[in-house]
């Protein structure tokens, strides 16, 4: 399967669209799915990819060490280490295809996240 590294132009930005959930790696959801290097149990987000006139909805998937405090939907975020994974399967004689994207971790833009700050204060 071949790994893409997404390169983004620096007019590129992206924001939390929901909260980091959990992935199974079995359908009865009792199995973390977990980062075959490092053991870490995998979230899934959903990230607002926006460039120039143009906005997408990403899900990422990040391990929980890469997941900062404060993540939050309308929140600032630069992912690390972008790649994309194109799939492709049948599954009762139709064809499904996509893009899955893991990031090592996201970082907050511009420093802490609101609630963070008022937590610091």
């Amino acid at each position: 399967m071949a790994r893409i590294r997404v390169g983004l132009l620096p007019s590129a930005s992206f924001m939390v669209g929901t909260q980091a959930v959990p992935k199974y790696s079995d359908a009865e959801k009792t199995q973390f799915a977990k980062d075959r290097e490092t053991g870490a149990k995998l979230y899934t987000i959903t990230l607002f990819f926006m460039e120039e006139d143009r906005a997408e909805a990403l899900k990422v998937t990040v391990p929980e060490t890469g997941l900062p405090n404060g993540l939050k939907p309308g929140v600032p975020v630069m992912p690390v280490e972008l790649f994309a994974t194109p799939w492709a399967r049948i599954f009762n004689g139709s064809l499904s295809d996509g893009i899955a994207y893991r990031a090592e971790r996201l970082d907050l833009v511009g420093g802490l996240a609101p609630a963070a700050e008022a937590d610091a204060a």
